[in-house]
C-alpha cells in the first residue's frame, strides 16, 4: 500500500496531489442558499471585490467563528510574514499562493483540508519579486479547467484545476520561461525580473505583467492559454519609431532605461475587448535624471486589444515621476450615470490618493482632469514637469501633502518637538519634490508617502449604489537626493515612521524567523524623545509619528456625484501609541492604523481587517476583522483575529453558509483563515460530483 506523509508530498518538484480529495466531515444543516464562487483575484474582470451576499451582516457581524485555519508556516525554510494571497474559490475549492516557495494550494472550501499541492523547485534561479504572492488566474472551456500562477523567478504555470498536475498541452511540459521571447535579453538565474500578481485570463488569453528591475524592462504579454504562446508583447518603454518614444526628450534613455513595468493586477472589459494595464515609474523613484521628460507610459492606465495587445488609448496620471507612485492597482469598471446617460468608467484608485475617472471605452475623464502647475526643484540635471494632471472630482480619499498643521500636537510639548523635527525637512503641496539634502535639511516630507494612498488591494465597488470603497494609507514619508563626493546624485529616503503599527512597512514578501522575531522597523532609531539628537530619517516622537491621526480611513466615493458619501477612521488606536508616557492622561482621538489593506463589500457591508496589533478590552494582542455600514459608514461589529490582516479579504456561499476568507500574518507567521455563522453547513458532496 503506498503511503505518502506531508514531508514526502512537499519534496516534489511538480503537483503531488493524486491521493484524491479530502472529503468534508458530514454535516446536518439544510443547503438554504444557492453556492457562488469567486474566479479572480478581486472576483470578476472588473475588478470589484463585490459578492451580492447578506446572510453574514450587521445584526449577526460579531457572531461569526473561525470555520476553518490554514497555516502556511510548513512551507520553506522561512516563515510568512506578509502573507498577501487573496484566494480564488471555484466550485467548492480554494485555490491560492502560500509559503517562501510560493506553493499553489487547493483546499476544500468548507473545512480547509488540502485537497492538493504544487511546487516547483526553481533551484539557483531567483526573482525580483518574493513572497508567496498576491493569487492565481482561473481558466475554463466549460470542460477543462486550468489554474495558472507565475512563480517567485518568473516561470508560468497551467495546472489541472482538479488534480494540480501540469499541462502537458501548456508551453513545456504545462510551463512557459517567462524571461524567454521578451524582445529583451536577460540573466536567466538572477533576480531581475518576476512578478507577484496573479496573472489575468480573459478569454483565450493570460496577460502578464512584471515587476522588473534596472536591468530590463517590464514589458506586458499576452499567451494562448492553451498552448502557452505568445501572442502579443507590448513595450511599457516604446522602441524607436513607436508611439510614445520622442517623450523620453534625452537620445539612448529609453534604450538604456529599466523598470516601468506593469506588477499589480489588472482588469479587462470582455465586451469591449480591452484590458486595462496600470504601469509603474522608471528606474530610480525619486530621481530622473537618466530619464527626462514625460517617460510614456510611466505612472500610466493603458488600454490594450485583449487579442493583439494593439494600444487602443492612455491616460498618464503623472508626468516624469519622483515620488514612486506607480499606478499600484486595479482599475475598476463601473457602468455610471453621468449628465442624463450612462457612462462605461473605469475607476483607477492610485497611491497619491485620487480616483481618477475615465470613460474606458477611450481613455477620456469623465469630469475634467486640469493641467496644474507644480513646484520645482533644485537638482542638477533633473528634470521637473511643469504641470500635473489633478482631478476635479471625485475629492482626495487620503491626506495631500505636508504643512505645519498637520503635525501632531497632543501636547504643547509634543507639538514643540515635531515643529523643531520638521524644520530639518521641506514640507508643501502633494507635488513637493524631492529635496536636495544637506547636514541640515534631510528631505521632503511627502504625503501620501511612497506606498500610498491605495496599493495593490485597490478598492471595491458596488453596482447596485454607484458607490466606490478604498482604504488609504496616511503616513509621512522621505524623500530626498543626495549629491555624493564625485557630483553624482543618488536618491534616499522613504522611511516610514516607527511605531505606526505596519507590520513590515507593507513590504513585498516579509518574512518572520521561527522565533517570532523581526528586525528592526525601518525609520526607527535608537533614542527618539523629546530631547534626544535629531537625525536624517527621524519623523516620530518616542514612538509616535510626526503626523496627526488617522493613520487610516475608508472611504466611501458616490460616482454618480464625483463626491466622498463618508469616512471612517479604520483600525484602533495602536498600544505605541494608547500606552506612551508622554500622552499619559492626555485624551486622543482613535487614531486608525497605517498599513496596505483592501476592502470587501457585500449587499450591505463593507469589511476590512485590522493592519495592526493592540490589546484589546480582554487583554488580548491581536487585531479586528471589521464591518461598516456601506451606507452611512457606521462600524456594526468587530471579530477578534490573533494576526493581522495582510491580504485583501473575498466571500463566497458553500453548502448554504457564508465565508468570509482573508490572509493574515505576524513575526509568528501567516494563515488563511475563513470565518461563518455558527451552526453546521450542508454535507460535502462526494469527489466525483465536485
Amino acid at each position: 500500500m503506498l503511503s505518502l506523509n506531508r514531508r514526502m508530498m512537499l519534496a516534489g518538484s511538480s503537483a503531488l496531489a493524486l491521493l484524491g480529495p479530502i472529503s468534508a466531515q458530514a454535516q446536518t444543516a439544510p443547503d438554504t442558499a444557492p453556492d457562488t464562487d469567486w474566479l479572480h483575484y478581486a472576483n470578476d474582470l472588473a475588478s470589484t471585490r463585490y459578492a451580492p451576499l447578506d446572510q453574514i451582516n450587521a445584526a449577526n457581524f460579531n457572531q461569526l467563528e473561525l470555520a476553518w485555519r490554514f497555516s502556511t508556516n510548513a512551507l520553506g525554510p522561512r516563515l510568512d510574514a506578509d502573507y498577501q494571497s487573496t484566494p480564488l474559490e471555484v466550485k467548492g475549492r480554494i485555490y491560492c499562493t502560500a509559503g517562501f516557495r510560493r506553493d499553489v494550494m487547493c483546499l476544500d472550501a468548507g473545512t480547509g483540508d488540502e485537497l492538493w499541492i504544487h511546487r516547483y523547485d526553481e533551484g539557483e534561479r531567483i526573482g525580483s519579486r518574493g513572497g508567496p504572492g498576491l493569487g492565481v488566474g482561473y481558466w475554463t472551456d466549460g470542460t477543462n479547467e486550468r489554474i495558472i500562477y507565475v512563480t517567485r523567478s518568473y516561470f508560468m504555470f497551467s495546472l489541472d484545476a482538479k488534480t494540480g498536475i501540469p499541462d502537458p498541452a501548456f508551453g513545456t511540459g504545462g510551463m512557459v520561461d517567462l524571461r524567454l521571447n521578451d524582445d529583451q535579453v536577460m540573466d536567466p538565474n538572477k533576480g531581475v525580473i518576476g512578478l507577484h500578481a496573479p496573472p489575468l485570463v480573459v478569454r483565450n488569453t493570460v496577460v502578464v505583467g512584471a515587476a522588473p528591475t534596472l536591468f530590463a524592462k517590464g514589458y506586458v504579454r499576452g499567451f494562448d492559454v492553451k498552448t502557452g504562446q505568445r501572442k502579443w508583447i507590448f513595450h511599457t518603454i516604446p522602441s524607436k519609431g513607436e508611439f510614445g518614444y520622442d517623450s523620453w526628450t534625452t537620445p539612448g534613455q529609453a534604450e538604456a532605461a529599466g523598470n516601468t513595468g506593469s506588477w499589480a493586477p489588472m482588469s479587462a472589459d470582455d465586451e469591449l475587448g480591452l484590458v486595462y494595464v496600470p504601469v509603474e515609474l522608471p528606474q530610480t523613484d525619486m530621481l530622473g535624471v537618466s530619464r527626462t521628460g514625460p517617460d510614456l507610459f510611466s505612472e500610466s492606465l493603458v488600454a490594450l486589444d485583449i487579442e493583439t495587445g494593439t494600444r487602443k488609448w492612455h491616460y498618464q496620471m503623472i508626468h516624469h515621476g519622483l515620488w514612486d507612485r506607480d499606478i499600484s492597482c486595479a482599475g475598476i469598471l463601473c457602468d455610471i450615470p453621468h449628465n442624463g446617460k450612462t457612462i462605461k468608467a473605469i475607476a483607477q484608485p492610485t497611491k497619491q490618493g485620487w480616483v481618477y475617472v475615465l470613460d474606458r471605452t477611450n481613455g477620456k475623464p469623465v469630469w475634467p482632469i486640469p493641467e496644474k502647475p507644480v513646484p520645482k526643484g533644485i537638482v542638477p540635471g533633473e528634470w521637473y514637469s511643469p504641470t500635473q494632471p489633478m482631478p476635479s472630482a471625485p475629492p482626495p480619499f487620503a491626506k495631500q501633502g505636508v504643512s505645519a498643521a498637520d503635525l501632531v500636537d497632543w501636547t504643547p510639548e509634543i507639538k514643540a518637538r515635531a515643529l523643531e523635527i520638521a524644520s530639518h525637512y521641506h514640507m508643501g503641496p502633494l507635488f513637493e519634490p524631492p529635496a536636495l539634502t544637506s547636514d541640515k535639511l534631510f528631505g521632503t516630507l511627502t504625503l501620501p508617502g511612497l506606498q500610498g494612498g491605495a496599493n495593490w488591494p485597490g478598492g471595491s465597488y458596488d453596482p447596485e449604489t454607484h458607490t466606490l470603497y478604498v482604504f488609504a494609507k496616511n503616513q509621512f514619508e522621505v524623500t530626498g537626493i543626495v549629491v555624493g563626493p564625485d557630483g553624482k546624485v543618488f536618491q534616499r529616503g522613504g522611511q516610514p515612521a516607527a511605531g505606526s503599527a505596519d507590520p513590515n512597512g507593507g513590504a513585498f514578501g516579509g518574512v518572520a524567523s521561527l522565533t517570532g522575531q523581526t528586525g528592526r522597523a525601518r525609520g526607527s532609531v535608537g533614542r527618539d524623545g523629546l530631547n534626544d539628537p535629531i537625525v536624517p530619517g527621524m519623523i516620530s516622537i518616542a514612538g509616535i509619528p510626526l503626523m496627526k491621526p488617522p493613520y487610516g480611513i475608508i472611504t466611501a466615493i458616490d460616482l454618480s456625484k464625483g463626491t466622498i458619501a463618508w469616512q471612517s477612521v479604520h483600525g484602533e488606536t495602536p498600544d505605541a501609541i494608547r500606552n506612551n508616557p508622554l500622552l499619559k492622561g492626555v485624551t486622543i482621538p482613535r487614531t486608525g492604523q497605517s498599513g496596505i489593506l483592501g476592502t470587501l463589500t457585500t449587499k450591505t457591508l463593507v469589511i476590512c481587517g485590522d493592519c495592526g496589533l493592540f490589546t484589546d478590552e480582554q487583554g488580548r494582542k491581536g487585531g479586528g476583522l471589521r464591518a461598516y455600514d456601506k451606507a452611512t459608514g457606521a462600524e456594526k461589529g468587530a471579530v477578534f483575529m490573533d494576526k493581522v490582516q495582510t491580504g485583501a479579504a473575498m466571500t463566497y456561499m458553500h453548502q448554504g453558509k457564508q465565508y468570509i476568507v482573508t490572509a493574515v500574518g505576524s513575526s509568528f507567521g501567516a494563515d488563511l483563515v475563513a470565518y461563518r455563522l455558527p451552526g453546521e453547513a450542508a454535507a460535502a458532496p462526494r469527489a466525483e460530483e465536485r
